[in-house]
């Protein structure tokens, strides 16, 4: 594919190595971010761009990845946004994981302009971000998502258009129900291991060998026992993400109560200053629960 002029807007822990990826498979990358634009980025070809707006006004398609919505709704429709650079034809995909409801606004407001607009949340984390593995859920039109598919290969693996404009969103939400309960189930699974004597870094081996394996295991098990809890992807993040689910379980009638519970050990892990902590590090609360720490020797 002819490389692209592509904008990116959000240059933080995952934005960052996603647009590294799309200047190594030969686009021309317009960039943006609050503070300062990365050096690696600037060195490897990406030019800098001193707003939202004048990134959509160099690029065909540009790319959002902000953390929540309102800080979507900031970059595209802000003053210096995205949206008062646009001119028709050109397409906005927005990778944050924010509200499914308000994206469907949001798209109705860009193709309002004659553009076209494809909400594409990942998941993967800062790993499959570095190694463009990143799974991606598409919501949008099918010949959008054609269209700018080639664009999303350079950055992930496993690309699906889930349905209509928000229902990319709507699989986020689902996906972090997930990942929240499996990092409960491993931390608990590890705390018990290493509590009851066995050494923890063995039983997530043996694990990782049956049916019990996961990614959550894989890598964010490996943190747990190392006690590497930096990030990666932030508590506070997955907060906001339960918080959609939560909301939108309410609005549904639906009883989701061990996302309830995922939601309150992040809350315990802020309250003892881990709101910037990896998401792994709800490992923590428990351990606080119990008065043990994985790696600790058992009495």
């Amino acid at each position: 594919m002819a490389g692209k002029k592509i904008g990116f807007v959000g240059l933080g822990i995952m934005g960052t190595p996603m647009a590294g990826h799309l200047i190594k498979a030969g686009h021309e990358l317009y960039l943006h971010t609050i503070g300062s634009v990365p050096q690696e980025l600037t060195s490897a070809g990406g030019k800098a761009c001193a707003s939202s707006k004048e990134v959509a006004e160099r690029a065909e398609i540009i790319i959002t990845m902000v953390p929540d919505t309102p800080d979507v709704a900031k970059a595209l429709f802000a003053d210096n946004g995205v949206a008062a650079g646009l001119s028709k034809g050109k397409t906005v995909i927005d990778m944050s994981s924010i509200s499914p409801v308000e994206t469907k606004e949001f798209a109705k407001r860009i193709e309002a302009l004659g553009c076209d607009y494809l909400d594409a949340p990942v998941s993967g984390g800062d790993v499959g971000a570095k190694n463009a593995t990143l799974s991606i859920m598409c919501g949008g039109k099918p010949e959008v998502f054609e269209r700018v598919k080639p664009v999303l290969e350079a950055m992930g693996k496993n690309i699906t258009l889930v349905g209509g404009s928000g229902d990319g969103q709507t699989c986020k939400v689902a996906n972090q129900i997930v990942v929240a309960l499996t990092i409960n189930a491993v931390a608990e699974g590890l705390l018990f291991a290493a509590r009851a004597g066995a050494d923890p870094a063995k039983v997530r081996q043996a694990l990782l060998g049956g049916l019990a394996t996961s990614r959550i295991l894989e890598i964010l098990g490996d943190r747990m026992v190392k006690r590497t809890f930096d990030p990666g992807f932030r508590i506070a993040l997955h907060q906001k993400d339960l918080n959609l689910a939560l909301g939108a379980a309410k609005s549904l009638g639906l009883a989701l109560p061990a996302t309830s519970t995922a939601q309150q050990l992040f809350s315990a892990c802020v309250a003892h200053g881990g709101a910037a902590w990896d998401h792994s590090g709800m490992v923590r609360a428990l351990e606080k629960l119990s008065n043990f720490e994985i790696g600790q020797k058992a009495n």
